[in-house]
């Protein structure tokens, strides 16, 4: 969105909207939106010229209405008052493009699906079949269009007197659903309000007058399957347990399914959303009715061992799933915290048959590796911490390690909260303080154990900061996860536990930092060519990217649609050398730590590592933009490509 301030400084803003005015002959492209605001007097033809040349001017191309909206002239309510008013003869798919929920191209994929489909599907059906945009966004936007509210069905709110006029059977193979009387009107909401036949159909059964409504196809079907389970048998009926424990099994099937690694079951005002992270990015899988929140809540509360008569505080626990399909164990931690609207569920799905990947499926540049394994793996003894944010993959790269360094002549000892990958041939422990298991009482024993190596699932306070220091003190090599926002950061952050620099100094061996980003999906790849706003960002002129293959996900089947499939790390290898532990002794400040890094043991920040992958084609450089912390210029790609070592 633009803001006024961000406009060009050859082009003047209109001090004040001046009295409407007639709209003008003259239709300009994508511009009917704008122009019914101008009818309406909401806008004036001064400041619609305005935005025509702030838009002309843009290095990235943004729909009108966003300008008008950005910079003022415009709100969102005054937006849906004046398309509901209007009701304008403006096609979905243009609709969609012009208030910029769509792209052009999006546009036409579309419609040439559309083209070549026997069945002659209909444009908001592909459009959200092929995850173009939200069936939600859809049906809002079908309700400025047509003047028609948006209504998600609720089984505490439809009049049984309705649904006793037919069977759930017969319900079921309609895509509409009767709600209440409201006067002498039967609302009615339809996933198609446009379909002829439906509308006949229900006028038919529900009497000659209908007032119609949209809602989702998903919301009404869901509905109409629990009222045929017989969910609905009075005001106060509760929900069969197996329907409960059918939707629960359902959901952890489809992540095994898809690769998901978390289930978020978000209570909404209207609906129960289900969204899955895909690929470290939530995508939304489904809607379910607005009832299920509590019952959907009980259940897996009662899996996790957690209180089910607390709904005011948070809560957390975990049990283990096993498929049913595949006979797949799963290690499932649940996560309960309470919202305005109810108990929000997110479940991280830990696979105990995991494969564990090795440091060379990792993406870790040639060099990179090369340092990482010799000056930090084979020392025998200090510390390695593996930073970054939660799901940037460090206990993936965690367990690289130890696989690598896991042999018959090495005891490795591990504190994990909790094992997320089993490794045969190492002695890991899983926390647990409802018994007594805790990470302080566990860090006490662990150095009893005759350990060589040491692994702790996280330093996450003081006491297993020194831990950690005590036992690479006394020559044990310690293997950890931080979270920081980079290599330089993790040294800082220890310095703000109070741990002496002295300490810090003499026993960090390496800090690896690391993201995970999306890899374009092979098979709808296509070539990018970085916009003016993308290259001032990154600090290089065109020229400097010559030879360079930058490319984009189209979206396609194989990649549910998203451009990208699969993720590969961004990686940030700090070395402590004499250089850079004489700066950590004397407290220098991080800007002089990475200066010396970078001169004297050859660090590559994570955005310049993201920036190669981004420049061979592996990762979009919108993602790289997006992700990685860009804390110095980069340096000429050819300068990094060489300390990688590619």
């Amino acid at each position: 969105m633009v803001e006024s301030n961000t406009a060009p400084k050859d082009v003047s803003p209109p001090e004040t909207a001046s009295a409407p005015k007639a709209p003008p002959s003259k239709k300009h492209p994508g511009g009917v939106i704008a122009e019914l605001l101008q009818r309406e007097g909401m806008l004036s033809d001064e400041q619609l010229q305005y935005a025509r040349r702030v838009q002309s001017k843009m290095a990235v191309a943004k729909p009108l209405v966003h300008i008008l909206m950005g910079l003022g002239y415009t709100t969102n309510d005054q937006l849906q008052q004046a398309l509901r008013k209007n009701r304008i003869q403006l096609r979905i798919g243009d609709l969609l493009v012009e208030l910029g929920h769509l792209r052009e191209s999006d546009l036409s994929a579309a419609l040439s699906m559309q083209r070549d489909q026997e069945e002659g599907k209909k444009l908001g059906d592909i459009l959200v079949e092929k995850h173009f945009i939200e069936e939600e966004k859809l049906c809002q936007i079908l309700s400025y269009q047509l003047g028609m509210p948006v209504l998600q069905p609720s089984l505490a709110e439809i009049d049984r007197k309705l649904i006793a006029k037919v069977s759930p059977k017969w319900l079921k193979e309609q895509d509409f659903l009767p709600i209440r009387e409201d006067g002498k009107e039967v609302i009615v909401v339809f996933a198609d309000p446009l379909d002829r036949k439906e509308r006949e159909t229900a006028l038919q059964v529900f009497g000659p007058r209908i007032k119609p409504a949209i809602s989702t196809r998903k919301a009404i079907r869901e509905t109409i399957d629990l009222l045929q389970r017989g969910s609905l048998r009075s005001a106060e009926a509760a929900y069969d347990e197996s329907t409960v424990i059918c939707i629960i099994n359902t959901l952890v099937e489809a992540a095994l399914r898809e690769g998901i690694s978390d289930i978020h079951v978000e209570p909404m005002r209207d609906r129960l959303r289900i969204r899955f992270r895909r690929d470290g990015v939530l995508v939304h899988y489904k809607d379910l009715n607005r009832d299920l929140c509590s019952p959907i809540s009980t259940r897996l509360k009662v899996l996790a061992k957690a209180d089910i008569a607390e709904k005011r505080r948070h809560q957390d626990g975990r049990f283990l799933y096993e498929s049913p399909i595949t006979g797949e164990p799963l290690d499932l931690r649940a996560s309960f915290y309470v919202t305005i609207h109810g108990e929000k569920i997110v479940l991280r799905l830990l696979r105990q048959k995991e494969t564990l990947l090795s440091l060379d499926d990792l993406g870790m540049p040639p060099k990179t590796m090369e340092r990482y394994q010799e000056r930090t793996l084979d020392f025998p003894s200090g510390i390695l911490i593996i930073t970054g944010p939660t799901g940037s993959g460090k206990t993936t790269t965690l367990y690289g390690s130890v696989n690598y360094l896991n042999d018959p002549e090495t005891s490795i000892v591990t504190a994990e909260d909790p094992v997320e990958y089993q490794v045969d041939g190492i002695s890991q422990c899983s926390i647990n303080p409802k018994i007594g298991l805790t990470f302080e009482e566990t860090l006490r024993h662990i150095v009893r154990q005759d350990p060589d190596i040491i692994v702790l699932g996280e330093v996450r306070d003081a006491f297993s900061a020194e831990t950690a220091i005590q036992a690479a003190l006394t020559g044990h090599k310690v293997l950890t996860t931080f979270h920081t926002e980079d290599s330089i950061g993790a040294l800082l952050r220890l310095m703000n536990m109070d741990i002496q620099p002295f300490l810090i100094a003499s026993t960090i061996i390496g800090v690896l930092a690391q993201r995970l980003l999306r890899k374009v999906c092979p098979q709808c790849s296509e070539p990018y060519q970085p916009t003016m706003s993308e290259l001032r960002r990154i600090g290089y002129r065109q020229e400097d990217l010559a030879g360079c293959n930058f490319r984009i996900g189209k979206g396609c089947s194989a990649c549910a649609f998203t451009g990208n499939r699969g993720r590969i790390g961004a990686f940030e290898l700090l070395i402590l050398n004499e250089p850079v532990r004489d700066a950590v002794l004397q407290r220098k400040p991080s800007s002089e730590i990475r200066r010396l890094s970078i001169e004297t043991s050859g660090l590559v920040s994570l955005f310049e590592d993201g920036l190669v992958k981004a420049a061979e084609g592996q990762v979009s450089l919108q993602d790289v933009l997006r992700l990685l912390p860009r804390i110095n210029e980069p340096r000429p790609l050819n300068e990094i490509k060489r300390l990688l070592g590619m």
